[in-house]
């Protein structure tokens, strides 16, 4: 009856933002202490939030976490692979950080899966492995994860790549967006902006662009920089984005217009913030809306 009433009431703490009271913590406690690794991932979170009379404390969060992890809880390799990710309550290192992720991803954890991915494509705390990535990736976006699908579409449009597919890249961009996942909602918006389709083969049009903007087009100029600023189509250069902008801004290309001024303003794309640039172009841009 206890312990059903214990696992009642994890359940109800992991599912709401209610605070326990001190009888609970301590029934979650005595638990955590005789080896319930449920209580044990509660306990964590008690110290991570400081809930249940118990000061936050990040190292008693790892502590706790580390010994639900070490009994093959999934959600705590997961939560721990975060913290020797960050140095919350350990010392960094993300080696471990992976090597706790890979423990959750291979039990199905689904974030476990992305964030894992994501190493292997960064080369963080793992060698740099693209076909790695695309396993651990593929596993969670076939598993529904938006960010997950919208990883696999970046890798899938990287040209340098052997598998280099621009199609399967607009699938699973097509299915993040649908989604929701912003950053997909966005990038399909900005292809929609230079013209493409969501089936297109992007690599099918590079060539005529270049011609294009080579023969002096202000948007072929444009649209050649947006890539090579994006990564899309074109292998990602700051120099050359900045180089095919001026020439398409220098015409009067007004998005080219206002993307110099909004590039000097920050100090994007490895410009530095340049105030008297930004308002050189801004003053092109008022003088051309007059």
């Amino acid at each position: 009856m206890k312990r059903a009433l214990l696992g009642g009431l994890l359940w109800l703490l992991a599912s709401t933002s209610q605070a326990m009271t001190a009888d609970e913590a301590k029934m979650v406690a005595d638990a955590a202490a005789r080896g319930s690794a449920s209580a044990q991932v509660m306990l964590a979170v008690m110290y991570k939030n400081g809930d249940g009379g118990y000061q936050k404390n990040p190292q008693q969060a790892s502590y706790w976490y580390e010994q639900a992890a070490e009994q093959g809880n999934a959600y705590a390799q997961m939560a721990l692979g975060d913290r020797y990710e960050a140095g919350l309550g350990v010392v960094k290192n993300l080696k471990v950080a992976a090597d706790w992720r890979e423990k959750a991803a291979k039990r199905g954890n689904v974030q476990a899966q992305l964030k894992l991915g994501q190493m292997y494509l960064m080369g963080a705390g793992v060698p740099k492995n693209p076909a790695q990535a695309e396993y651990w990736l593929n596993r969670a976006a076939v598993a529904g994860n938006s960010e997950a699908q919208f990883e696999l579409n970046k890798l899938y449009r990287n040209p340098d790549w052997e598998k280099h597919n621009p199609a399967l890249a607009n699938d699973w961009l097509a299915k993040s967006a649908a989604q929701g996942y912003e950053d997909a909602v966005a990038f399909a918006h900005f292809l929609e902006h230079l013209g493409f389709e969501a089936k297109e083969d992007l690599s099918q049009r590079a060539p005529h662009l270049r011609k294009l903007a080579a023969d002096g087009d202000a948007e072929a100029q444009y649209q050649l920089a947006m890539r090579y600023e994006h990564g899309i189509g074109e292998k990602h250069d700051n120099a050359q984005a900045m180089y095919w902008l001026k020439l398409s801004a220098n015409q009067g290309h007004v998005m080219a217009i206002k993307s110099l001024v909004h590039i000097y303003m920050m100090g994007l794309d490895g410009n530095a913030m340049d105030a008297k640039q930004a308002q050189y172009w801004q003053d092109k841009l008022d003088g051309k809306q007059k």
